[in-house]
């Protein structure tokens, strides 16, 4: 399937061997959560030719683990939270700090492409990503807070509130990442980009004022909120797309290509709560 970020370019694991999520379909008994219910290797590319039993726990630790993951994450958030910081403590509110964001900005956008295009997870790619987005952040965070005082920090608590209720959603199986869930959860995201961007060139032409759709009144919350369950939904196709990796057994590097997803999606998020917290403080 195609890839659950923001921009959406190509992210699955082993796209050499053609995995890229869950899209290949169900064999029995995976409705009642067992992928490997017939055949174990029915449905895992990584499974060895001419074998027919599940190989027993490996010592060697070639293979994506959960801790694998989360290390990355780590590393990878914490370089877009080096890199926010560094640039709200050193670049003061000014035209040329907006044009270094934005600079900033594009420079990231092209990086996480090339990543997204490649066939193989760059480590290089994806820290340089981080960082060039986190000098970004910073200086919209501090743009935002020099005019809301505080919505940054606030911005960062609702982000880590949706990501955790999302995850609680995701794991208690309330949510079921299928196909068909996937397949219209895009349609949605395509849609809203798709109107974002018509709203942007109305704006840019003068056509619709004081932002349109994304003002910072009653219309603008909604669409924020719109936004945020999308970055909701782009989580549960991270998790899904995580868990089905460490199933499969994905090469251990490829855990690069979790965090670089996870960062994506989290930066959406913020971006939007950040939006939606400066919304509702102008309406207090």
């Amino acid at each position: 399937m195609r890839s659950s970020n923001p921009v959406f370019s190509r992210r699955g694991f082993s796209r050499d061997n053609g995995y890229a999520g869950f899209n290949t379909a169900p064999q029995a008994g995976y409705a009642q959560g067992n992928p490997y219910a017939q055949n174990p290797y029915a449905q895992n590319p990584y499974a060895q030719q001419g074998v027919g039993a599940p190989p027993q726990a490996p010592a060697t630790t070639d293979r994506m683990t959960m801790d694998d993951v989360v290390v990355r994450s780590a590393i990878t958030l914490g370089t877009v939270a080096v890199g926010a910081v560094l640039a709200w403590a050193l670049l003061p509110v000014s035209t040329t700090s907006y044009g270094l964001a934005v600079g900033s900005a594009l420079i990231a956008f092209v990086l996480a492409m090339v990543q997204s295009f490649k066939r193989t997870p760059s480590p290089a790619l994806i820290l340089g990503y981080a960082a060039f987005e986190g000098v970004f952040l910073g200086v919209i965070s501090e743009m935002y807070n020099s005019r809301w005082s505080g919505a940054p920090f606030q911005a960062v608590l609702g982000t880590m509130a949706v990501s955790a209720a999302t995850l609680l959603v995701y794991k208690a199986g309330w949510i079921r990442v299928t196909a068909r869930y996937a397949r219209i959860g895009m349609a949605i995201a395509m849609a809203f980009l798709v109107v974002m961007a018509v709203n942007l060139l109305l704006v840019v032409f003068g056509v619709a004022e004081n932002g349109g759709l994304r003002s910072f009144g009653p219309l603008g919350a909604l669409v924020g909120i719109i936004a945020i369950l999308l970055g909701a939904f782009f989580l549960t196709l991270d998790f899904k797309q995580i868990e089905d990796g460490i199933a499969y057994g994905a090469p251990r590097n490829e855990s690069w290509l979790a965090a670089f997803g996870l960062t994506v999606t989290l930066v959406w998020i913020y971006l939007e709560m950040l939006r939606l917290v400066a919304i509702f403080t102008n309406n207090d």
